[in-house]
C-alpha cells in the first residue's frame, strides 16, 4: 500500500519577511534531507503582523516570496504548503478591498507550480484572556468562499484548512465526504487557546472523520503581546498521536500509511454508518 513522508516545520515567525524566509529555507532543506515529500508551514509564516499584511501583499517583496517558495519546491522535490500567505486578489481575480486581504494556504508542487489555494473561511474575532485580550481578523481579512479544498499528493487526498477552522467540524466533515485522507490544519494558536484547546480539537477532528491530522503551529513570542502554544502534531485516524514537537522552533518527518486508513475503518467504518 501506498505511503507519505510529511513534515511538520514550527517556527516563531515575526514581523521582518526576510528573517522568516530565511528560517523556512533552513528548516525546509533539513525536512526534505529527511525524506519529507509534503512539508507544511504554519500560518502567518513569512509574516506575523496582521496590520502590515495589505502592505506586504501589495509590495515588491510579494513576488520575491513567493518565487523563493517555488524555487525550494523545485530544489527539494517536495510538495510544499505555505499554511497561510497575504493575498490581494480572490481567486477569481477581483480585488479584496482596500484594507483587507485573503489569507490564502497555498500549496507547491515539486516543478514548482502553485497546484492549490484554499482561502481562511472563519476569521478569529474573539476575546481571550492574554496580553492581547482582544482578536479581530476581520478587520484585516475578508472570508474566503465557502468550499472544501483538497489536493491530491501521491496518491493521498489531503485536505486544507487553516487555524480557527479546527473548530467548526462541518468543514472537515465536507473534506471526508469529498475524500480526504490527511487533514492540514497550519496554524498560530495563542498560548491560552492552544493549552485549553488544541490536542482535543485535533484529536476530534481525526476521530470523527477517520483521517490523519496534521497539526502545524507557530511557537513562542512573536512581539511583547503575542504568544503562540506551539505543540505541532500529527494525530492517526483514530486519534492516537503519532509525532509531535514542544513549544520551540523545530520540525519532525512523519510516514504516514494507508494500511492505517484501511485498518481503521474497516474495524469502525463509522463513515458509512452517517445519517447525515
Amino acid at each position: 500500500m501506498k505511503s507519505l513522508r510529511v513534515a511538520a516545520i514550527q517556527l516563531t515567525s515575526v514581523a521582518n519577511w526576510q528573517e522568516n524566509i530565511a528560517m523556512v529555507e533552513q528548516w525546509v532543506a533539513a525536512a526534505a534531507q529527511d525524506g519529507a515529500r509534503l512539508v507544511v508551514l504554519p500560518e502567518n509564516v513569512f509574516l506575523f503582523d496582521g496590520k502590515a499584511m495589505r502592505s506586504l501583499a501589495e509590495s515588491d517583496a510579494q513576488q520575491e516570496i513567493l518565487q523563493t517558495v517555488k524555487e525550494m519546491a523545485i530544489k527539494h522535490a517536495i510538495y510544499l504548503v505555505v499554511g497561510s500567505h497575504p493575498l490581494i486578489n480572490r481567486p477569481d481575480g477581483e480585488l479584496v478591498d482596500q484594507h483587507r486581504v485573503r489569507q490564502s494556504c497555498l500549496v507547491f508542487s515539486p516543478s514548482g507550480e502553485l497546484v492549490k489555494r484554499y482561502d481562511k473561511i472563519h476569521l478569529f474575532d474573539v476575546t481571550v484572556k492574554d496580553k492581547a485580550g482582544t482578536y479581530k481578523e476581520s478587520a484585516v481579512i475578508e472570508p474566503g468562499d465557502i468550499h472544501p479544498s483538497i489536493i491530491e499528493v501521491d496518491g493521498f487526498k489531503v485536505g486544507l484548512t487553516i487555524c480557527y477552522d479546527v473548530r467548526f467540524p462541518e468543514l472537515y466533515r465536507a473534506l471526508s465526504k469529498a475524500g480526504a485522507d490527511l487533514l492540514l490544519v497550519p496554524a498560530a494558536f495563542t498560548y491560552v487557546t492552544g493549552k485549553a484547546h488544541w490536542r482535543t480539537l485535533l484529536a476530534a477532528r481525526a476521530i470523527e472523520n477517520q483521517c490523519f491530522v496534521l497539526g502545524v503551529n507557530q511557537c513562542g513570542w512573536h512581539n511583547e503581546t503575542r504568544q503562540t502554544y506551539g505543540h505541532s502534531e500529527l494525530l492517526a485516524p483514530n486519534g492516537d498521536l503519532l509525532s509531535a514537537l514542544e513549544e520551540e522552533p523545530g520540525y519532525f518527518v512523519f510516514e504516514i500509511d494507508e494500511s492505517s486508513l484501511v485498518e481503521c475503518r474497516e474495524k469502525m467504518p463509522c463513515l458509512s454508518h452517517r445519517r447525515l
